[in-house]
């Protein structure tokens, strides 16, 4: 996924209000930029992390800026765009490039299902029973190279596990897919501690037949595309 306009680079003044940020372009100039991100953030909000924001001139907008990604000091990248990941498979899933969902052809984003819900994409193929994916952004970490999921408390999250589960009740293929927005991670396990009542309903959907998934991302000021599978810690 190629971001539609070049991104700029900028220094994080603070966070607030959940969509807001106070931002320093190069010029020197301050100006507030949408934070497309309602989440914990941690590790991600501290003043004076380098980060890369999308212009945009739609009248439309009041805010002409988008926080898009973090450059570390380390040299690895974080996506903060919530949005994204759902760009991003679509790509993927249209190239074939997740390996075990390359069968299905027939990709259709944003389906009812469920108790009025949507699913992010059912995917289907004559042959194969119908699957049922549902993406979630991952960026937190806080210790060595572990990618964990969620960064704050979700009953969304958990209902979206319980309708995989129904899903599966019915004969239908589910499958839970973690996209890891950033490049210093090579493992993926749940935050059991941010959401027990989310970790519990990870188990229990996974006992009836749900798939879980793990890829991580190739991110740079260009674009941000589906990387590789990592290995999923189950307990």
């Amino acid at each position: 996924m190629r971001f539609q306009t070049p991104l700029v680079p900028a220094t994080l003044l603070r966070r607030y209000k959940r969509f807001l940020a106070d931002v320093r372009l190069a010029d020197g100039r301050e100006v507030v930029a949408h934070c497309p991100n309602p989440g914990g953030m941690l590790g991600l909000k501290d003043a004076g992390l380098k980060i890369w924001l999308e212009p945009n001139d739609d009248p439309k907008k009041k805010l002409k800026y988008g926080w898009r990604l973090i450059e570390h000091d380390n040299g690895h990248w974080t996506g903060i765009d919530t949005a994204i990941p759902n760009r991003v498979m679509k790509q993927a899933l249209t190239a074939g490039d997740v390996t075990e969902l390359a069968p299905y052809r027939s990709i259709r984003p944003e389906v009812a299902y469920g108790k009025n819900s949507r699913i992010d994409f059912l995917l289907t193929q004559e042959g194969l029973p119908d699957c049922y994916v549902e993406i979630k952004n991952v960026h937190l970490r806080r210790q060595s190279d572990l990618a964990e999921f969620p960064d704050s408390v979700t009953a969304r999250g958990k209902k979206h596990l319980e309708e995989l589960t129904d899903m599966v009740a019915q004969g239908h293929r589910a499958v839970m897919f973690y996209l890891v927005q950033r490049t210093d991670c090579g493992r993926f396990a749940l935050a059991r501690d941010m959401d027990p009542a989310y970790a519990q309903a990870f188990d229990q959907a996974r006992a009836a037949g749900v798939e879980v998934l793990c890829y991580d991302c190739r991110i740079s000021p260009a674009g941000i595309d589906v990387g590789n599978a990592l290995p999923v810690a189950l307990v």
